[in-house]
């Protein structure tokens, strides 16, 4: 028997109902590719294979490879299947992935910010990305209070997150001790850079220096080391007003701001 590793941050999930929602979420159908990371023990590699999609299971967990490629002898045998012992955050997109691939994870909660600036932010973006997420991490991504922060807007200026479903502490083995959720990301692309012609890198330093110190005003964090009356007159040409937190700005306020 295989038992969840704590350092690597394993929860197997065991509700067959959820499982299916992830693949409806993503829209699976047998023409895609699909990308999984972290299989586990192939619960959700399983239902994914159903669709008829091809997939690429990518797992850093050693003592699962074996495991995984006897289960899915067939499948791998009929080229649906390519199971890979690898560390995502190591891993080559443009070197591993076609031009059009869907993501679907059931990720660790540690590394969820590093991988989803690692998808959203590459060359070759997902088209549509399927995640298994703390429940507090996707509130916070879909600014459920009314609040945005630095990672809601990273990941709002890429793409369009969905709150799909609320999958409680239980549904997994071992039971975590918080709840998870499905969060989907459509619409991504880097659009909204390329339209507005604002470098990545320019948008997110902004955006950074922005909420550096969370108690002050927008406007104090971006006035360090800048000209007084030249961000104020940008505050203007924006429409911000001077009292404003870095919290309350749209994407499309951040854009006006870095340009």
């Amino acid at each position: 028997m295989i038992k969840a590793k704590k350092s690597l941050g394993q929860n197997f999930l065991k509700s067959n109902s959820i499982l299916k929602e992830i693949v409806v979420a993503g829209e699976i159908s047998q023409n895609d590719f699909v990308l999984e990371i972290g299989p586990g023990k192939g619960a959700l590699t399983e239902k994914i294979l159903e669709t008829g999609a091809k997939v690429l299971a990518v797992e850093k967990d050693s003592r699962l490879i074996s495991f995984l490629e006897e289960k899915f002898s067939k499948e791998i045998s009929d080229e649906q299947l390519k199971i890979v012992e690898y560390d995502i955050l190591y891993f080559d997109i443009n070197k591993n992935l076609p031009t059009k691939y869907k993501l679907v994870a059931n990720i660790p909660y540690y590394i969820t910010g590093q991988i989803i600036e690692k998808f959203l932010s590459a060359e070759k973006q997902p088209g549509v990305a399927v995640l298994l997420v703390q429940k507090e991490v996707l509130d916070r991504i879909v600014s459920r209070e009314g609040k945005e922060s630095i990672l809601s807007i990273s990941v709002k200026a890429y793409c369009t997150p969905k709150y799909i479903k609320k999958v409680p502490a239980r549904y997994f083995s071992p039971q975590p001790k918080v709840d998870s959720a499905i969060l989907k990301l459509k619409n991504i692309s880097k659009k909204v850079f390329e339209e507005n012609n604002v470098s990545e890198k320019d948008f997110f330093t902004i955006v950074k220096k922005g909420f550096s110190h969370k108690r002050k005003v927008l406007i104090s964090n971006l006035k360090e080391g800048v000209d007084t009356r030249e961000i104020e007159n940008k505050f203007e040409q924006c429409g911000l007003d001077k009292k404003i937190r870095a919290e309350k700005l749209s994407v499309e306020n951040w854009i006006c701001l870095s340009k």
